[in-house]
């Protein structure tokens, strides 16, 4: 069943972004949202509630994580019944957040641009990968990748087998740094785009020693309303 917000209910929306360390990195999506509402709870930030026989609070997050992955770049929509001061909930919800979730910034949007999801257009990540290969030759393999113009790709998961254009979802790849027999890509995905099966793709048969998400690239087009 949909519920719609009422809204006379909502006035406010305010987009948050913020880090996630190491030490919730294993953390659930659904676990990362209790932990939100329970910091917004605490500080006291009049949150707006769907309607219907169970509200939720009105949050909205960008491309979840999955798990085992940090970042400095994760959004989250908060929509309000009252306004207050991005400075005001910075202060208060940080105070309630563990220290490996960092409030970078708070800024106010529209009530009426599309959602936080649907705005999502790339993500930038830093993966590490462990290697025997020289520097030279894992820039070629990326550079290799990079020419072709379809590379079909399956995945594996839960016993149903997903085929589709792992080149498609790539827009741009280098090697950024490599040391101690392990080398950092940094990748722009689309936003569906999975780094760990890009690496796979690469010919790095084990899983990326680390993959952090450095950035989130929003459809500018759909503005901030």
């Amino acid at each position: 069943m949909i519920r719609f917000l009422s809204p006379k209910l909502t006035r406010q929306r305010l987009r948050i972004k913020f880090s996630r360390g190491q030490g919730l990195k294993y953390i659930s999506h659904l676990d990362l949202m209790r932990l939100w509402e329970r910091a917004f709870r605490r500080a006291g930030i009049p949150m707006a509630y769907s309607e219907g026989f169970n509200p939720r609070p009105r949050l909205s997050f960008g491309s979840p994580l999955a798990v085992g992955i940090t970042s400095e770049a994760e959004l989250l929509d908060i929509y309000l019944e009252q306004r207050i001061s991005p400075h005001h909930l910075t202060i208060n919800v940080s105070r309630q957040l563990p220290s490996e979730i960092v409030v970078c910034e708070v800024q106010e949007v529209g009530l009426k641009i599309p959602s936080l999801q649907s705005q999502m257009s790339y993500a930038v990540y830093t993966v590490v990968v462990e290697t025997n290969r020289s520097p030279e030759e894992v820039k070629l393999a990326v550079q290799d990748f990079l020419k072709r113009e379809h590379i079909q790709w399956q995945h594996v998961r839960d016993n149903k087998t997903k085929e589709y254009d792992i080149r498609a979802l790539v827009e741009d790849m280098s090697i950024s740094e490599h040391q101690n027999d392990e080398s950092a890509l940094k990748m722009r995905l689309k936003i569906s785009g999975r780094p760990e099966q890009v690496a796979l793709a690469l010919g790095f048969t084990n899983h990326p020693k680390s993959i952090h998400r450095t950035n989130i690239i929003l459809d500018s087009a759909m503005g901030n309303g």
